[in-house]
């Protein structure tokens, strides 16, 4: 039902990558700023100005790598979705393993192996997740099965015995 939800195609790529870039800048806000803090002299206004800097100068870069992974994934399952003409778990899986794989290409083979057996391990788990949750919850829903209680008729009701 959530691949109904979702954007086409096209504009699943832009989506995905802003949320992405969303996500890392303010995840990066939030660890960079304790980082910085506790990196930072001692005295609390040193403390709060490291923080700032931290923030400043590191969280445009982790927003950025977000939204390149984002933008990877997305474009990926977009292609896998054209190819095999369905969405299911499969895309997702693949496509993580392939973005994993692509991003690591710069530090050889091993590295692209490995980051794409993470990548699709990751996502793999993810979707088993879903899938266990969706079902868990399918059958939360399912009516109960009628059972037919004979206790309810008397046998021979015209005698009282």
């Amino acid at each position: 039902m959530e691949e109904y939800t979702r954007e086409p195609c096209p504009w699943r790529i832009v989506d995905d990558c802003g949320g992405a870039f969303t996500m890392g800048g303010i995840g990066g806000a939030v660890f960079q700023s304790i980082k910085g803090f506790r990196n930072a002299p001692s005295g609390i206004n040193k403390r709060l100005q490291g923080s700032l800097m931290a923030v400043k100068q590191r969280s445009p870069i982790i927003a950025g790598n977000f939204a390149i992974w984002g933008g990877t994934f997305s474009t990926i399952d977009c292609a896998l979705v054209h190819l095999r003409k369905k969405e299911d778990p499969w895309n997702t899986i693949i496509s993580g393993a392939a973005t994993g794989g692509i991003l690591a290409a710069r530090n050889g083979l091993p590295a692209m192996a490995g980051s794409a057996l993470i990548g699709g391990l990751l996502l793999a788990m993810i979707e088993g997740v879903g899938i266990f949750m969706t079902r868990f919850s399918a059958d939360q829903f399912r009516p109960p099965p009628f059972i037919e209680d004979s206790g309810h008729v008397r046998q021979g009701q015209g005698n009282p015995s």
